[in-house]
């Protein structure tokens, strides 16, 4: 008995620790305005990635990453060096819950996890459309997200 309450505390926990996460955009990335538009936009999107890195980070309020207690995104670097962020959240986005935000803006808490070299054979925008425009806590989240991405 003492161990099921315990499990469904911690259930409970993760599930308050990810409606927070979700909702302030943990990291200090979705909620800011960082947008690109227009021309700057498109040409990120048509950009090819030729190095990504699945990072995981705590989750906002927590200092440490313990599997699905986190956050998890995909970092790319494009041929000039610049890095962006790729990652899944409720409500990041506006027609989309996958979202790029200048990997700049990433705390130093994130971590790398796995490292990939995509040659430039597939593109930001293929990056962000393999993560998906809907997010689902259990079956479509940040975790399953950045999976994906990697082994596109």
């Amino acid at each position: 008995m003492f161990s099921c309450t315990m499990l469904l505390s911690a259930v409970a926990l993760t599930l308050l620790a990810v409606t927070v996460e979700a909702s302030t955009g943990g990291g200090g990335t979705p909620n800011h305005n960082y947008d690109l538009s227009g021309p700057a936009l498109r040409a990120l999107y048509n950009s090819p990635v030729y190095k990504a890195e699945r990072m995981k980070r705590p989750l906002e309020g927590t200092t440490f990453v313990a599997g699905p207690i986190s956050h998890s995104g995909v970092r790319v670097t494009l041929a000039n060096g610049a890095q962006w962020l790729i990652h899944k959240g409720g409500g990041y986005g506006v027609s989309s819950d996958t979202v790029v935000t200048a990997a700049r803006h990433m705390s130093p808490s994130w971590r790398v996890v796995k490292e990939g070299n995509f040659l430039g054979r597939k593109t930001v925008a293929d990056f962000v459309a393999t993560g998906g425009s809907n997010y689902d806590f259990l079956f479509d989240n940040c975790h399953w997200a950045s999976i994906r991405m990697m082994n596109q």
